[in-house]
């Protein structure tokens, strides 16, 4: 089968495309031939070294759809062995793409309790972009961040294909979405999907702009940015707001004013990911809703090196989709 096999860190080219066996499942496996999958910045980290836990070669790739072998049309779930307890994922936890193959192939073999039935109304790409992203969004502003409908949302950089997710659900839940990016395009894609308005971080003053567009302030911050923008984001927090965040692409917060924190009453919140059931439950909402994934562009298996450089540039607005075969 075909594959995208990485042998050595670094750039776009230690993605290579190779011929490599096709893997068997072992009991309480699935071969699912795949049609379609998807990148996240996750593949970046893996490939220039950056993230914890891998081994060489290895298949990239945690987002996947396609068919299984008994002819079922189905969807993964990345999130392997999270274990029994809803509030973190256990020791053995790993997700699909490094350590374990991953999806950036003709074939792939993932556990059985991974595997769920792709929704219909979605086509194989959409499908493929769904999983990681959907998942860690619908756990930062669902499971983590307790969102009730009204309430006022803030998603920091939006253009990413978490942030997306995270403006889907959150007008799906009803509630007031405000965005900020560096991109007035991006912002203006994000009104046009049901976001009240946005600023540019650029702009001096954003967070007081911000504040002023909300009329007030947020209840809930779903966050992937950190670095020196975080402690702006305290600025705009109401009292008893919850801050969810799920990356640092920006880097570390060095510069939080503690007393601004515990004076508001503010709760900061971690979330990775999320368990078999925050995964059931965002496809069932999904599907409620008839959402569809926002895909920014969709290349072939052969260009993986045209696909990454999209989000490395910060250009895509939506999820990257590779599409392996018709």
């Amino acid at each position: 089968m075909r594959a995208i096999v990485l042998r050595e860190l670094g750039g776009p080219e230690q993605f290579h495309l190779e011929d490599v066996q096709t893997p068997v499942p072992n009991k309480n496996e699935v071969l699912i031939q795949l049609k379609a999958a998807a990148f996240n910045r996750r593949d970046i980290y893996v490939r220039t070294g950056k993230y914890p836990g891998i081994k060489l070669p290895a298949i990239p790739g945690s987002d996947g759809s396609g068919i299984a072998d008994d002819g079922t049309e189905v969807v993964i779930n990345p999130a392997l062995n999270w274990g029994g307890n809803e509030r973190a994922y256990s020791d053995n936890f790993s997700i699909v793409g490094v350590p374990t193959d991953g999806t950036f192939a003709d074939y792939i073999v993932v556990p059985m309790e991974n595997v769920f039935p792709k929704p219909a109304y979605l086509s194989f790409e959409e499908a493929a972009a769904l999983p990681l992203g959907g998942l860690t969004a619908y756990r930062s502003l669902v499971t983590r961040g307790r969102l009730k409908e009204g309430e006022t949302v803030l998603i920091p950089g939006i253009g990413g294909g978490v942030a997306t997710f995270v403006l889907q659900i959150a007008v799906a839940i009803k509630a007031e979405v405000f965005v900020t990016s560096s991109s007035d395009e991006k912002i203006a894609k994000a009104v046009s999907m049901g976001a009240k308005a946005g600023v540019n971080y650029r702009e001096a003053g954003w967070d007081r702009l911000l504040k002023e567009k909300m009329n007030g302030g947020a209840d809930l911050i779903i966050d992937s940015v950190g670095g020196p923008h975080f402690s702006k984001l305290i600025n705009v927090a109401n009292h008893g707001c919850r801050i969810v965040s799920f990356g640092a692409t920006a880097g570390p917060s060095l510069e939080l004013v503690m007393p601004k924190i515990f004076l508001k009453q503010i709760d900061i919140l971690g979330s990775t990911m999320g368990s078999p059931t925050d995964f059931k439950n965002m496809l069932e909402l999904y599907e409620k809703h008839q959402l569809v994934p926002v895909i920014d562009s969709i290349f072939p298996l052969e260009k993986i090196a045209e696909a990454q450089s999209r989000i490395e540039e910060g250009k895509n607005f939506g999820k990257i989709v590779l599409r392996i075969s018709s």
